[in-house]
């Protein structure tokens, strides 16, 4: 007898958007300090490097109870799992979790968001689970201003990272948070990586996340601007939308040689992209998220350790997904204020 695939029915909030794609942050610990993540303040003044407070283990949800949560999402009808941290792979374990998760019936992606210093040593491991795309988020091309950014001395582990995840055959993304005077002077050498490497560049604009950000308008760049010096490289012609590249707008890059690759701009400041979100967030404290800059959240821990039935953790999630907002209010609290409303911390959140 063969057993039929469950049909799932398609969760739809009340702007007609399908949530299918949900952000699981497994950790708020990282191994790097960026300027951009860690809340300005919390320092080693002898290190001259970033601390940050975390989570105490207790704090986070276990992977136990990340499962039951994952494996209720999909028989509600998500299909995309994107794991982010903090840096995930610092999370002890985490193998034998993905293994966990590709054993759910009804989940057809998990997908990774890491910084690549771990990749050289986790790439083949995490290729034979079954991840086949990776996110690396690297904002410099050049060691010193690596390490200036991140407070770590790490750039040679993120590229060996990177040169495996292309050998092995993952499908990469590269990540580059702009800020002007940092290293808008490197954009040019992302869009020839993008040329010359089988790589997604994507820029993403600078966003003044939490109470404590190091965030300043003086670092703040357009997408647009971003984008007009990046035709500077070559002739860049728009890829049809789609809910597969998320946030970002895509474009193929083609220079003067026939040299092709292509690259995103994500522009939460200056262009609203709410219209086509189709996400939730799960904190690495049990908090769900329908929006990554409106800090409204559902305690979905409390749930999972006061005895909630799998009924009761449903109707949270789809009330969570009814109360999503039409879009962020990020565009008008820019312009009155320069600062953002958002308190969260992106490091909690999840990249």
């Amino acid at each position: 007898m063969t057993l039929k695939t469950p049909h799932f029915h398609p969760l739809v909030d009340q702007f007609s958007r399908t949530i299918s794609y949900l952000r699981l942050s497994i950790t708020d610990r990282c191994n790097l300090r960026c300027m951009y993540c860690m809340p300005k303040g919390e320092e080693d003044t002898a290190k001259h490097t970033k601390t940050g407070q975390i989570l105490s283990h207790s704090e986070l949800l276990s992977y136990e109870e990340m499962l039951r949560v994952v494996r209720i999402a999909v028989e509600m009808g998500m299909n995309k799992l994107r794991l982010t941290g903090g840096e995930p792979l610092v999370r002890r374990g985490i193998l034998s979790f993905i293994h966990e998760l590709f054993s759910i019936e009804g989940l057809d992606e998990v997908r990774l968001t890491t910084n690549g210093v771990l990749l050289p040593d986790y790439a083949e491991r995490l290729y034979r689970e079954g991840v086949r795309h990776l996110n690396i988020s690297l904002d410099s091309l050049q060691p010193e201003k690596f390490f200036e950014i991140t407070g770590r001395d790490d750039f040679n582990k993120v590229w060996q990272g990177l040169l495996k995840a292309r050998d092995i055959g993952f499908r990469v993304k590269i990540n580059v948070v702009a800020m002007k005077g940092i290293n808008d002077d490197e954009f040019i050498d992302f869009a020839q990586l993008a040329l010359r490497e089988p790589f997604q560049v994507r820029f993403i604009e600078f966003m003044p996340l939490g109470e404590k950000s190091s965030w300043q308008k003086e670092q703040f760049i357009k997408a647009d601007e971003i984008r007009a010096v990046i035709s500077g490289t070559g002739h860049l012609t728009p890829f049809k939308s789609s809910y597969d590249e998320g946030p970002a707008r895509v474009y193929a890059l083609e220079d003067s040689h026939g040299h092709k690759g292509s690259v995103g701009f994500i522009s939460p400041i200056s262009h609203h992209f709410c219209d086509k979100c189709n996400r939730l967030r799960l904190t690495s404290e049990g908090r769900l998220r329908a929006c990554l800059l409106n800090d409204k959240e559902t305690d979905l821990k409390s749930l999972l350790r006061n005895g909630a039935s799998d009924q009761r953790i449903r109707q949270s999630i789809r009330q969570t997904i009814i109360d999503k907002p039409k879009g962020h209010t990020l565009q008008s609290d820019f312009g009155e204020t320069g600062r953002l409303t958002c308190r969260g911390q992106m490091s909690q959140i999840g990249g």
